[in-house]
């Protein structure tokens, strides 16, 4: 006799998998779901989808028991409230201090286990300098409030650049809806389907207090969180967590903490934590910052934090004038001098900015004038472009018009026209000379530094009547450089 139908629907799909000797991915690739979201509905983590439930009876072929099973689940399950449909499989986010910044990077594996694509995602970043003294925080956040010119926020969908919206605007408090979607591209979400979500922004210490806290809004399987900061300071950390249910007590887990060279890492994570559930962690600082950001000025623009790293600013006669050749290979040694400045000083802008298009720095920016420029490119697996005494040589028709910014006036964005590819002439620190071809993206980083090393910065650039924007009402965009596969298909904007 047949064993008796399971009264749930993960237990029936469990038992009639096990029958059919296929593993949970095995089952996944055949019904065309992500292999999380098997796991996700035979725990109970999450409930299965109508979709889901008539493919695997199409699959597993139960004679109807699967499909009976989830019908009868479903008539006592609970309807999802608000974005039901998704569920976490993996969230990860660190937080990493330096020199009065907090970097917060978030990444988020998530899944949509509903009937229908989902278009958008919402996340929050809520800050508070004084927590427990709510008038000192409203005092503060009233004078200066959290802006999107100093958050800097990037956010990308598997690799793509994802718009944004804003949803709430507050003086200490943001949400944003986060689009699956591009100027040049819609990728929705759709049933059974992950993504990685990831996106990151800046606070500095004069807005942000010594605690960072996680809360559970969706099914979530994992969170994982890290602390990274200077040993000089000698943090120490410390964690509680709250639920629906009961009061605040400390993590159930222990901080990690490990010490590499410089920098302190602590890390802490759960599984399986509930809705409603919030984490948080605490620092202090057994040693007090170099530079207290209670008493020291506070750096309240973009450009003011490029000042504090050492950029040479807009109007400097340095920045106006053609940078003085090196003569190789008799200055080699003095080339890799202002190029090891140049390497400090591109890690002190980082220390204030986060770039998620790549970046560049010429040696006049430093006060240098010699012919030097470094170039971070967008893909981070990249190498570093070195550039002495480069010249472009050759560009070609296709152009395209971007937003670019310089980090001599930061405050502000311009649309610079420029060439789709580049031949840039270079000299090697032997004395010989390379040419070197640089497409899209990186020829317009490469032409931006090359622009500074002969005296013009992208201004000089900029289609006649059209002026910079500033940098506030460029972040409200949400838009990143993206480009066709075909130059050829590129045009002015």
């Amino acid at each position: 006799m047949a064993p008796s139908p399971p009264t749930d629907f993960r237990t029936a799909l469990t038992r009639w998998r096990k029958l059919r000797r296929l593993t949970k991915k095995a089952l996944a690739e055949a019904m065309g779901f992500d292999p999380s979201y098997i796991s996700h509905v035979e725990s109970g983590r999450y409930p299965a989808s109508e979709e889901f439930a008539r493919l695997a009876e199409q699959k597993l072929t139960s004679s109807g028991e699967l499909w009976r099973s989830w019908q009868k689940t479903s008539e006592t399950r609970p309807a999802p409230a608000g974005n039901g449909d998704l569920f976490v499989d993996l969230d990860h986010a660190e937080l990493r201090y330096h020199e009065g910044t907090y970097i917060a990077s978030m990444r988020r594996r998530v899944v949509n286990g509903g009937n229908e694509p989902v278009t958008r995602y919402l996340i929050r970043i809520s800050v508070d300098r004084h927590p427990g003294r709510p008038e000192l925080s409203n005092e503060l956040y009233r004078k200066h409030p959290l802006t999107w010119e100093r958050l800097e926020l990037t956010a990308t969908c598997d690799g793509e650049p994802m718009t944004w919206v804003a949803k709430h605007d507050r003086d200490s408090f943001k949400e944003i809806w986060l689009s699956f979607e591009n100027e040049d591209s819609m990728f929705p979400l759709y049933p059974g389907q992950s993504a990685l979500l990831e996106y990151s922004y800046v606070v500095g210490s004069d807005q942000w207090g010594q605690w960072f806290q996680r809360a559970i809004r969706l099914p979530t399987r994992a969170v994982s969180v890290e602390l990274l900061f200077p040993t000089s300071l000698e943090p120490g950390v410390w964690g509680t967590e709250t639920s629906t249910t009961t009061a605040t007590v400390p993590l159930r887990s222990a901080v990690q903490r490990r010490e590499e060279e410089d920098q302190v890492s602590f890390t802490w994570h759960t599984n399986d934590p509930p809705i409603g559930a919030r984490y948080r962690l605490e620092w202090r600082w057994r040693n007090s910052p170099e530079r207290d950001t209670e008493t020291s000025p506070t750096l309240h623009t973009a450009g003011d934090r490029m000042r504090a790293a050492g950029i040479t600013q807009e109007g400097e006669e340095i920045l106006e004038r053609t940078a003085k050749p090196f003569q190789l290979p008799e200055q080699a040694k003095q080339a890799e001098d202002v190029v090891d400045q140049l390497h400090r000083a591109i890690q002190r802008v980082r220390d204030h900015h986060h770039f998620g298009k790549g970046m560049g720095l010429a040696a006049p920016q430093i006060g240098i004038d010699q012919a030097a420029a470094i170039v971070i490119p967008p893909d981070p697996d990249a190498a570093v472009v070195l550039l002495l005494n480069p010249v472009i040589i050759s560009e070609s028709d296709e152009t395209d018009t971007q937003y670019e910014g310089c980090l001599s006036f930061f405050d502000v964005r311009g649309l610079v026209p420029r060439s789709r590819r580049i031949e840039v002439e270079h000299t090697q620190a032997d004395g010989s000379t390379k040419i070197t071809v640089f497409t899209d993206a990186l020829a317009r980083l490469v032409a931006h530094e090359v622009d500074h090393l002969h005296g013009l910065t992208y201004k000089n650039r900029m289609t006649e009547g059209v002026s910079p924007i500033p940098v506030e009402e460029y972040r409200g965009t949400g838009k990143s450089w993206s480009y066709s596969s075909d130059p050829a298909q590129s045009k002015s904007k």
